[in-house]
């Protein structure tokens, strides 16, 4: 029985005019001369070089003149090594330094894919039929950099979606470390990266059992001081700053909008992209709310998968995922304990779809595998495309499979709501398939989801096209359901 997917003429594109102002370091030694430089500016010459500046550019970033002292902070040290006027510079100098110290970066340049949707916190204003809803979207931009931007929208009683307006000035967010650290946890993800213990032995034994980031980035920095050290060595000891660096939480200035709030790579270990979230509204067991949502942490050499939440969306929380089945892509939590435990969906072989249980939400062992690939158009690979869904007659998981030439096509299975390990019925056939006008892209021949939402008893499943843009479709859910029982 093949399933009607009602494709809606509706499309978000990415928008290069989407800029955030990064650090920009031009290295040690150029750097140092373009400070040189500043420093032999006249006073007025200074004035007039960053009034430019700002006249250029203050209108694009939400108070620029603040990025630049941040900025100038950063290499500080760098300065009052190299000379002693430090204390003598003035406010204008440092800013101007800090200007040539920044650089802006289009966030989505490239491409915006991968979208999930949940409901936000807010439903109030609304006509009867119509929702509030937040979009999430893998931003990619120059050099395949990819972050996570949002959108909000209503959808109304025809399922039609209205997209807010977006906000002009984007904001990277403040960031704070986690102040301590469970030794045993940590030493255990190390083992799970393959981090060889004899490296980490050493640093490992005179810490604390709770220790405090800056106790271990401080005694990985002195031996990579040492030139003479093995290159295996330094790799396992940027290694173990790279996870620590993964625990940390992010604040929102309260004048930003959604829109203008972007999740950019922070830590080393997803220095190279923050991909494929799927964020999820999660019930806790005593009826509150909050929004977690998990993503792939890549940093050029491992993936790490790690897990974010939020109750506001000004502040997040980030921390990695451990244990034998925090594994590989493809992680999605389910939206509430099931049995008084955290469930959570899982593709640690890259192939087939596993299912784990833990009393924490960080922490997932013992994966059990729930499906392999079964129909022509996944023989590649199965796996989620999102959070599973709760409906009265079982766990709905839109799946994606790859089949030949790398087509990936977006399908449904239904699990049981008490023991989800039981597969009730899978379609046969994929709901979408990429059609002619969508195989052309960044990636061809790939339609992809991190989540849909049920909607007036419709389905409202957001795609990814060929991962340049994204749109979305919708499903009746009776439809849909009369088909996976009758598998």
């Amino acid at each position: 029985m093949k399933v009607t997917a009602e494709r809606k003429d509706f499309r978000f594109s990415p928008d290069s005019s989407r800029v955030v102002a990064r650090f920009f370091w031009n290295g040690k030694e150029r750097t140092e001369k373009m400070i040189d430089r500043v420093l032999s500016m006249g006073e007025e010459q200074v004035k007039l070089t960053l009034e430019q500046t700002l006249r250029e550019f203050a209108s694009r970033h939400r108070n620029i003149s603040k990025i630049f002292h941040k900025h100038f902070e950063k290499i500080q040290e760098l300065i009052k090594i190299k000379n002693d006027l430090y204390d003598s510079l003035s406010d204008f100098q440092k800013m101007l330094i800090g200007s040539y110290c920044t650089m802006e970066y289009s966030i989505e340049s490239a491409a915006i894919f991968n979208p999930s949707i949940i409901k936000d916190f807010d439903q109030s204003y609304l006509e009867e039929g119509e929702m509030r809803v937040i979009l999430s979207f893998r931003a990619t931009g120059e050099g395949h950099i990819s972050s996570i931007v949002f959108r909000r929208a209503i959808i109304d009683k025809n399922n039609n979606l209205q997209v807010m307006k977006s906000g002009d000035q984007i904001d990277l967010a403040e960031v704070t470390h986690k102040r301590l650290y469970d030794k045993n946890r940590f030493i255990k993800k190390l083992t799970e990266m393959n981090i060889p213990k004899k490296y980490s032995k050493s640093i490992m034994e005179d810490l604390p059992d709770n220790f405090e980031y800056y106790s271990l980035t401080t005694a990985v920095a002195k031996i990579l001081n040492d030139k003479a050290i093995s290159m295996e060595r330094r790799m396992a000891l940027n290694e173990m700053t790279w996870l620590v660096d993964s625990f940390y939480d992010v604040q929102f200035q309260m004048d930003s909008d959604l829109t203008e709030r972007v999740l950019f790579p922070i830590s080393n270990s997803e220095s190279r992209g923050i991909e494929d979230a799927r964020f999820v509204n999660f019930t806790e067991s005593n009826g509150t709310e909050k929004v977690y949502a998990t993503y792939s942490a890549y940093n050029g050499h491992n993936t790490l998968p790690k897990l974010l939440s939020t109750e506001d969306f000004y502040t997040f929380r980030v921390m990695p995922l451990h244990g034998e089945g925090a594994q590989n892509k493809n992680l999605a939590l389910f939206p509430k304990k099931i049995k008084g435990k955290y469930a959570m969906l899982a593709r640690i072989d890259g192939v087939n779809n596993y299912i784990m249980f833990s009393d924490k939400s960080t922490l997932w062992n013992s994966p059990m595998k729930i499906q392999e690939p079964q129909f022509p158009w996944e023989y590649t690979q199965i796996g989620n495309c999102g959070s599973p869904i709760w409906t009265k007659e079982g766990w709905l998981i839109i799946t994606h499979g790859v089949g030949p030439m790398r087509r990936y096509s977006i399908g449904a299975s239904l699990l049981d709501l008490e023991d989800p390990t039981i597969e009730i019925g899978r379609l046969k056939e994929p709901l979408l398939t990429p059609l002619e006008k969508e195989r052309d892209g960044y990636v061809p021949n790939v339609v992809y989801s991190c989540g849909a939402i049920i909607h007036n008893a419709n389905l409202i499943l957001p795609y990814a096209v060929s991962d340049y843009s994204s749109t979305y479709a919708v499903i009746s859910m009776d439809e849909l359901l009369e088909a996976l029982k009758n598998y």
